[in-house]
């Protein structure tokens, strides 16, 4: 059982979850103005969770084919026979549930949204199939996590959470592009939509690079509109700095695209709420 419990780990990649889980809490403690309970953060923690667990899980079910013949996936636990397509369909059922459940428990508007956020969530899965706009769609199914952090607190949406969600949305679209360049001659060979794909690495690196700056300008206006300090500032600030960093690894290295996806991107948001955290301590 345990040795199962490590496959589904490695399935979905539970510790890429420090992607999302930061801006739902940086939504909560401006909802809040300061600090929003210990029964939120557990509800908050368990539907972050399960909802990322529902869309890694259908993704790996339905990417399944896809997946074996692409060098860099083929180690899966959905691949190579160590979780089953039954199991995966399962494990992504229950979670669906789960994160319906929660939402039940938060309030009536997150429960009331709860399918239509599943439905976003899962359309990623399928998107490349089709339409190269799958990085927007992946960046719109984490730009939603203020959305439902806001919505946990104070059954609203202001419009200092839509812009912040939509500069997750765009910040998580920008790099998903520069993470989708080690796939240009596989998604080219099996006819996957990614504008790696179709417009080549240059373009996609230029791509990326307007949407971090559109990322940035969207999180300027946030910190405005929510009338928040000086360490909300100076998040915007250290933000736009690590990304500026990241574009330079890629550009100088394309082997670095790993160190820049997950460690450049993972302190980002850290970082980000650890700053908030300061400027609601200090305001």
């Amino acid at each position: 059982m345990v040795q199962r419990l490590k496959y589904f780990n490695e399935l979905v990649m539970f510790q890429h979850s420090i992607f999302s889980l930061p801006f739902i809490f940086i939504a909560m403690i401006v909802s809040a103005k300061g600090w929003f309970g210990f029964g939120l953060l557990l509800l908050g923690v368990l539907a972050a969770i399960s909802a990322r667990n529902f869309a890694m899980g259908l993704n790996r079910y339905a990417d399944r084919a896809f997946d074996a013949k692409n060098p860099r996936t083929q180690n899966r636990p959905s691949v190579d026979g160590r979780l089953d397509a039954s199991s995966i369909f399962i494990f992504t059922v229950v979670n669906a549930v789960i994160f319906v459940a929660v939402a039940y428990m938060i309030n009536d508007l997150a429960f009331y949204l709860s399918i239509p956020m599943l439905f976003v969530l899962g359309s990623y899965s399928y998107f490349k199939r089709f339409s190269s706009m799958a990085h927007i769609v992946l960046g719109l199914s984490l730009g939603l996590a203020p959305i439902a952090g806001s919505i946990a607190v104070e059954a609203t949406v202001p419009l200092w959470t839509v812009l912040l969600s939509l500069g997750v949305m765009f910040w998580v679209a920008g790099f998903d592009l520069l993470y989708s360049l080690q796939d240009i001659d596989f998604d080219v060979k099996h006819g996957l939509h990614s504008i790696p794909s179709i417009y080549g690495a240059k373009a996609t690196m230029l791509i990326s690079t307007i949407f971090h700056i559109v990322t940035i300008l969207f999180w300027t206006m946030f910190v405005w509109s929510a009338g928040l300090g000086m360490f909300a500032w100076l998040a915007v600030l250290l933000s736009s700095a690590m990304l500026s960093y990241e574009h330079y690894l890629v550009r100088k290295d394309f082997t670095k695209i790993d160190r820049a996806f997950f460690t450049i991107n993972g302190y980002l948001g850290i970082v980000f709420l650890a700053l908030i955290i300061f400027d609601h301590i200090t305001f």
